[in-house]
């Protein structure tokens, strides 16, 4: 159901439902809710039937919603301890073929430029008349820059702190770090992985050493379960050179970690590094893999996403910021993650505000619309929404729908 325009043509700021083929009849998925739904209730072209369209929106499952919290991304350091050749701040190889591929340039997130960045966000606030406020710390590596972090959640408690999250690679998150944070505010920790063992530690590997880090990263996760009530989320980059170590993988966390405080989920790596391509596309046979993985899993206790509908970025889908920023640590304001801190993808400052719409057309972006993931998009969708459908089916099995 989903429009086939790109999203640059599309209005990012309009939630959009999606429609699903279950293994028995259909899931419709809209802003406020789901719905199930059976064969005859969509044409043979795949669209809702008018009568059932709006019976869905007589019971608000196409209303739209009020924004609780403003949300607040900010880099508090733009250097990284790992050299991962696909991450999309590289701007350059490493020319000897080695883990220190060249980086954005570097910025530690200090005690003034936090002051300005809750100035900003306060006066956001009170413009979009929010009283809460959600933080996420993210870098390069946020734990290059532990101060910084704790710093300025400490702070944030001021305005309203209702949750913080931390996209870290975990490899520097000591019991001591995980306490420290815990204690003002952060809640959920995002944690990536390449695969099992072996082959997350060719893909993720240090700058110092090119040593690899799984055994680190999974060993800092468990003593932060046992020490605090952070709960964590595991993305498991997926590619050619790491997907048919998945079922080990999903084993080995199982005996490591408390797969009650985990949120596991699988993301085909997009070819958005320097030099990377991803050799596995989105085809039918992948997304059986991936609905095996799920079905794994579950069985081990772990959580998965929810599919949703297409929900507005607080931060990239409204080009005046009203309701979110993503802030480097040098004080500039991008569209979303993937531009910060890059040079040239610049939308404004902490002291000046974002720069008029003329001037960052170009520069705008939403999530993921950087990623490219082979061929035709309209693929890759189908691939996920088979994914996602099966998810759906699974969770209503379980009766957790």
């Amino acid at each position: 159901m989903e429009s086939r325009m790109t999203a640059r043509q599309l209005d990012r700021s309009v939630p959009r439902p999606r429609l699903l083929k279950g293994a028995d009849g259909w899931w419709f998925l809209g802003p406020a809710g789901t719905a199930r739904l059976k064969d005859h209730h969509v044409t043979p072209s795949g669209e809702l039937r008018p009568s059932v369209e709006k019976h869905l929106q007589a019971k608000g499952l196409f209303d739209t919603w009020a924004y609780r919290a403003y949300s607040l991304t900010v880099l508090t350091s733009t250097h990284c301890n790992l050299g991962c050749a696909y991450c999309f701040q590289n701007i350059e190889r490493d020319p000897t073929g080695g883990s220190r591929p060249r980086r954005i340039g570097y910025a530690r997130l200090s005690s003034t430029t936090i002051t300005s960045a809750l100035d900003f966000a306060g006066r956001r606030m009170a413009e979009a008349q929010l009283e809460q406020l959600t933080v996420t710390l993210m870098g390069g590596e946020p734990l290059l820059n532990p101060e910084g972090c704790r710093e300025l959640l400490s702070r944030a408690s001021a305005y309203g702190l209702r949750s913080a999250t931390m996209i870290s690679n975990c490899a520097l998150l000591t019991k001591p770090q995980a306490r420290a944070l815990a204690d003002v505010g952060l809640d959920l920790v995002q944690v990536t992985l390449d695969g099992d063992r072996d082959d997350h530690d060719r893909i993720r590997v240090r700058r110092s050493d090119s040593g690899g880090t799984f055994d680190t990263i999974v060993r800092n996760i468990a003593a932060a379960m046992r020490t605090t009530s952070i709960r964590f989320i595991i993305r498991v980059n997926v590619s050619h050179h790491n997907h048919a170590g998945m079922p080990l993988l999903l084993d080995r966390l199982s005996d490591a970690l408390d797969a009650s405080r985990c949120t596991l989920y699988f993301a085909l790596v997009g070819d958005v590094g320097i030099g990377y391509s991803n050799g596995l596309l989105a085809s039918t046979d992948a997304a059986e893999e991936f609905t095996r993985w799920y079905r794994r899993a579950l069985d081990l206790g772990f959580e998965i996403p929810r599919p949703r509908a297409y929900v507005p970025c607080q931060s990239c889908s409204f080009e005046d910021g009203r309701y979110g920023a993503v802030v480097s640590a040098d004080g500039s304001l991008s569209s979303c993650w993937d531009t910060a801190g890059k040079p040239g993808w610049e939308v404004g400052s902490l002291d000046n505000g974002y720069l008029p719409p003329e001037e960052t057309k170009d520069r705008w972006v939403s999530c993921d619309e950087l990623n490219d993931y082979g061929g035709d998009p309209s693929v890759f969708r189908s691939f996920r929404d088979r994914v996602d459908a099966w998810i759906l089916d699974q969770l209503t099995a379980a009766g957790q729908l």
